[in-house]
């Protein structure tokens, strides 16, 4: 018998391998100063593509002026305690009221993390009789949260069609067998890639077969739809989605999410998830810090609109320099590149060392070996001289992978780690 820790010392896992080389500069790294388009790493300024503050709320002096009133009145605690014994208040409804009203659904629910409360979402609505059918590229809230069901699941291709078509046959006969219903989940943008979920085409299945859908918008919130309410009213098919998610960490520029349906699937969720039922409340400071940012969601459409038209030319610029950026339908930005992981880890010292420009760096596991995936995500705070210097660090970086100075200067970690 070994010591539980053995398999834990010997293998760090596909990224904790590169701790000593990593840790600090490409992974755990820390920005400094106000949230914004350019904030300071390492004490060197920097523009900054990593923050997910889509509107460019969390600065703004009105919302800092909310919360810090917020948090002199009722201080970090208040309401103690879970909702359903002593944590909640009249503003936690009227926040769930105004945020089913902006989803358009009958009701919704604060879920204090969206992580946390979109596994428990998942845990509650199914048996181990039900079936679940989800995108293979889904977060990873939600394959945790998958992995909480007893029952049977199946995977469909990323956004194909025909894949979900032939998993929801097998569903459905395996649910007639156990009696049990069909869940399928998919996402309103896949954070990676920035494509949105195929929603319009999944919803069409439901003429053919019996199912209920769930929908992870949290990159879609507040950016898609003519209101902002998302990847459902961007494809119009916002009232076909039956289970609508979303957090208060991208658009809102704060802590909390929250689940929307129909008032009766609400109410269950109220008294069925665990996560929340026993869970602290989500503290007064954020609830009302989150009324005052869904507000101005809500009556300033002209934040979603500079928010794209910095989308527009970045993305645009980077396509007519001829990058890769895959086929993102959305505010995420993805830049394909190929070379291995010590390369990534060169292009992106000399990005944020020489050229001020501080972006995501994604590799294998989480896309295939052999590429790198700058992931950039644009904000209405970005100016066209921050779009400007990017597009020219990029067109730089790309010619330095391209004749190997990178594949040079990794040489020594490369070797150090075997690759």
């Amino acid at each position: 018998m070994r010591d539980l820790f053995d398999r834990i010392i010997e293998n760090k896992g596909p990224l904790g391998k590169w701790a000593s080389q990593a840790e600090g500069y490409f992974v755990f790294p820390k920005l400094e100063g106000p949230i914004s388009n350019r904030m300071k790493f390492q004490g060197k300024d920097v523009i900054t593509w990593s923050i997910n503050d889509y509107l460019g709320l969390a600065n703004l002096p009105e919302i800092k002026k909310v919360d810090g009133e917020a948090a002199l009145e009722h201080g970090a605690a208040y309401p103690m305690g879970a909702r359903m014994m002593s944590g909640h208040t009249d503003y936690h409804e009227q926040l769930e009221q105004e945020l089913a009203e902006f989803v358009n659904k009958e009701a919704s629910y604060l879920l204090n993390f969206g992580y946390q409360g979109f596994m428990s979402v998942i845990d509650a609505l199914v048996s181990k009789d039900d079936i679940i059918v989800y995108d293979v590229d889904c977060h990873a809230c939600i394959i945790d949260g998958v992995r909480l069901h007893m029952g049977k699941r199946f995977t469909f291709k990323h956004n194909d069609v025909e894949s979900l078509e032939k998993n929801l046959e097998r569903a459905t006969k395996l649910a007639q067998e156990t009696g049990g219903g069909i869940l399928v989940i998919s996402e309103g943008v896949f954070g990676m890639r920035g494509e949105q979920g195929i929603l319009k085409e999944i919803v069409g299945l439901k003429n053919k077969f019996k199912f209920r859908l769930l929908v992870d918008d949290a990159h879609g919130f507040g950016t898609l739809g003519k209101t902002g309410a998302g990847a459902g009213e961007e494809q119009g098919i916002q009232d076909q989605i039956d289970v609508y998610l979303a957090t208060f960490a991208k658009s809102m520029a704060g802590i909390g999410a929250f689940v929307a349906a129909d008032k009766e699937i609400i109410e269950y969720l109220k008294y069925n998830l665990r996560s929340q039922m026993f869970a602290k409340s989500l503290p007064m400071v954020y609830v009302k810090g989150a009324l005052k940012r869904l507000h101005m969601l809500r009556t300033m459409p002209e934040l979603k609109a500079k928010l794209w038209e910095n989308v527009n030319a970045l993305q645009n610029g980077l396509k007519e320099r001829g990058f890769d950026i895959g086929t993102t339908s959305s505010c995420v930005t993805p830049v394909y590149l190929n070379g291995s992981i010590p390369e990534a880890m060169a292009l992106v010292k000399d990005l944020r060392e020489n050229y001020g420009i501080f972006c995501s760096i994604v590799v294998y596991p989480v896309i295939p070996k052999g590429l790198i995936l700058l992931r950039m995500i644009p904000t209405a705070t970005h100016t066209m001289q921050d779009i400007a210097e990017t597009l020219d660090a990029f067109s730089a970086i790309r010619d330095r992978l391209q004749n190997g100075t990178y594949k040079r200067l990794s040489a020594a970690v490369a070797a150090a780690m075997g690759e």
